[in-house]
């Protein structure tokens, strides 16, 4: 990926405004919000059965995140997702805690079978759960290192058609064939709630303006992770590093990602 087409994407993104349609958790809402925000684009929560399928059609791209799950919202995730794909509007899938209750490994694996995904992020427990079934998470914290997930990511995404994107220390993104690393991050990044889920939603402001989900993919988590770096710099404190963290998205520029992203093209070949 380019280093050019990445500022190209940022420039446009904060021109462009997209507005992002999340039916996310309750923990994160506020944190999302603000990341999008922050970054240039433009928010909207909104989960009641009455309204997804009314506000999807006005968005740019459609978060699905099963943070804090129930029955309803599952419904309200397939009722957005399919006027979503029916309108070729990107669905953004963030899995969390698939593989620690069966609730939750239930829900990803049919949101993945129902609905067409542009892109689905998650940790690497929760990669693994689509296929493993003895897989668990800590919670909603991983138990696996990003190479334990790699050949599921990969199978995960030829099966279903959609990029996967495996966060950890060295972030793992892949369409089945193509394998791009993210080395932008920072530890601190995983010692905050709601990280994981802001970097999907990132993903899905940049999905809302590429037709190509493995270069949303990657420019979401290069540009939330050289945040974090930047972030880090200013702060060792998880509280003071988490506005610092919002501060550092409001203040990347174009130039800034196209010259700071560290990110890696190959193949699984060279692996």
């Amino acid at each position: 990926m380019g280093r050019d087409e990445l500022r190209q994407m940022l420039e446009r993104l904060r021109r462009e405004r997209p507005l992002v349609h999340n039916i996310t958790n309750y923990v994160v809402m506020n944190f999302t919000a603000n990341t999008l925000l922050a970054m240039g684009a433009s928010p909207v929560m909104a989960h009641a059965l009455d309204e997804v399928e009314e506000m999807v059609s006005l968005a740019r791209a459609l978060v699905l995140n099963i943070g804090t799950l129930s029955g309803e919202w599952i419904e309200a995730m397939l009722r957005a997702g399919k006027r979503a794909n029916a309108l070729g509007i990107p669905v953004v899938l963030d899995p969390v805690g698939s593989g620690a209750t069966r609730l939750r490994t239930e829900a990803s694996r049919r949101l993945c079978k129902e609905l067409s995904l542009s892109v689905v992020r998650g940790n690497p427990s929760e990669i693994l759960s689509f296929e493993d079934v003895a897989s668990r998470t800590q919670g909603v914290d991983t138990a696996h290192a990003v190479d334990q997930a790699s050949r599921a990511a990969q199978t995960l995404a030829r099966r279903t058609g959609s990029v996967v994107a495996v966060t950890g220390e060295v972030d793992m993104i892949t369409d089945g064939d193509r394998r791009i690393l993210c080395r932008n991050g920072h530890p601190l990044l995983g010692r905050v709630t709601g990280t994981g889920c802001a970097a999907t939603a990132a993903i899905a402001a940049f999905a809302g303006i590429s037709d190509e989900p493995i270069q949303a993919a990657a420019a979401g988590l290069a540009f939330f992770g050289l945040g974090g770096e930047i972030a880090a710099s200013r702060t060792k404190s998880t509280g003071s590093f988490m506005i610092s963290l919002i501060d550092a998205l409001y203040e990347i520029g174009p130039e800034d990602l196209q010259e700071r992203a560290r990110l890696e093209d190959g193949s699984f070949d060279g692996q």
